[in-house]
């Protein structure tokens, strides 16, 4: 008699949708697992302590967001010097004494279940910056909030950054590199699992990277190859004191929508010699080395993910973009269709802290509060009441 053939094709059809990946599936890099593949992307919010200490401010930002189910929550870039960050009133890590505000930071993330993540950069030639409801422009190296700007070359941004670059000597170099390890050891002091390079947006690694702000002759300038060894110097000094455990990764301008800048395929090229360093994940983004971007994509939806899927495809590394992911169904179709790996949102973080939930209601998830920790669920699935009476509206999709 044959066998029940039908019963193994139904057994194999659950499989198959048990190994594809959705918005809500668990993701393991190194020794570190997300709940879920949705991060809070790092975001500047000029509310730190002038020496550049964290405050309740950020304990409630991401403590919230992480209550709220992101997997993995970011702080602000954190400055690895006091002159790398974009103002004042931003964070750093640059001595001792800043560790024990983000260390209650880290505490409050893994409480709520999600895991905290550090962004270390620099922000080079667009640093000394008013906060952005005062104005955003650049302040004078002799005003008491402002300082001497350093770049790879003494090129100023123009624009809102009108202000003389100082050119860094290779010793001041090796000193940053320094910093960003030094910075990397604190980070783990505070309990940080996942460490981030930020080298993107028109900060300090972003411009070593571009020849519309890199225009040295030395061994750190001209070719594609040379203007990205302070990424590869940077990378290495991190990865010598970065437990081998913890994911190490980098957010990477990978285009200056101009054709004299970064094009996307030096980019890809650089992810490639960047794994080779230990990169463990690239988190995609755009150059910005320039106000002058030729027809720049902001508008679109997800219009990194295309990029990204390259990246992941023809590199053969995780790969997390960001970008306009704020509509749920957009998000989970890219992790479906194993696109990109994560997806880091900003703005959507800030409006609406439950972004998580919110999206697993409109995508039918079946338990959409078994996103949250264990405790904070229990009171929202265990105490009966009229229908929505939690607040939240109806899913806009049917059932």
């Amino acid at each position: 008699m044959p066998g029940n053939t039908s019963g193994r094709d139904e057994n194999l059809k659950i499989q198959e949708s048990q190994s594809m990946p959705d918005l809500f599936t668990p993701y393991t890099l190194k020794s570190v697992t997300l709940r879920n593949r949705i991060a809070m992307s790092p975001m500047t919010m000029y509310r730190s302590t002038s020496d550049g200490k964290m405050n309740d401010f950020h304990m409630m930002l991401m403590g919230s967001r992480a209550a709220g189910g992101f997997g993995l929550v970011f702080p602000e870039q954190i400055a690895i010097t006091p002159d790398g960050r974009t103002s004042t009133a931003c964070a750093g890590l640059w001595e001792d004494e800043q560790i024990e505000s983000l260390a209650r930071v880290v505490k409050m993330i893994k409480d709520m279940g999600a895991v905290p993540a550090i962004q270390l950069g620099h922000t080079g030639r667009k640093g000394s910056e008013q906060k952005p409801w005062e104005g955003k422009r650049q302040i004078a190296p002799d005003h008491p909030d402002g300082w001497q700007v350093r770049g790879p070359s003494p090129v100023p941004y123009g624009g809102r950054f009108p202000y003389a670059v100082q050119e860094l000597t290779v010793a001041e170099i090796h000193e940053l590199h320094r910093a960003y390890a030094a910075a990397a050891k604190r980070a783990l002091e505070a309990g940080f699992e996942w460490l981030e390079m930020h080298f993107a947006h028109g900060y300090l690694g972003a411009s070593f990277f571009s020849p519309l702000a890199n225009q040295r002759s030395d061994a750190y300038g001209g070719t594609l190859d040379k203007r990205l060894r302070f990424h590869r110097e940077a990378m290495d000094a991190v990865r010598a004191v970065w437990p081998e455990r913890l994911p190490l990764t980098m957010r990477l301008g990978t285009d200056d929508f101009h054709e004299d800048g970064v094009q996307f395929d030096d980019a890809v090229w650089a992810v490639a010699q960047l794994k080779e360093h230990g990169l463990d994940l690239a988190d995609l983004s755009i150059g910005i080395n320039t106000d002058d971007m030729r027809d720049p994509p902001f508008s679109r939806a997800a219009f990194m993910v295309e990029r990204g899927s390259r990246v992941r495809r023809e590199v053969g590394i995780p790969v997390a973009v960001s970008w306009n992911l704020g509509q749920p169904a957009v998000a989970d179709r890219v992790i479906r269709e194993e696109l990109v790996d994560l997806v880091f949102l900003g703005r959507p973080a800030l409006a609406n802290p439950h972004w998580p939930i919110w999206a697993a209601r409109e995508l039918a998830h079946n338990d959409p509060f078994s996103l949250l920790p264990r405790d904070w669920s229990w009171w929202l699935k265990n105490r009966p009441g009229s229908e929505n009476s939690h607040g939240w509206p109806p899913p806009a999709i049917a059932s």
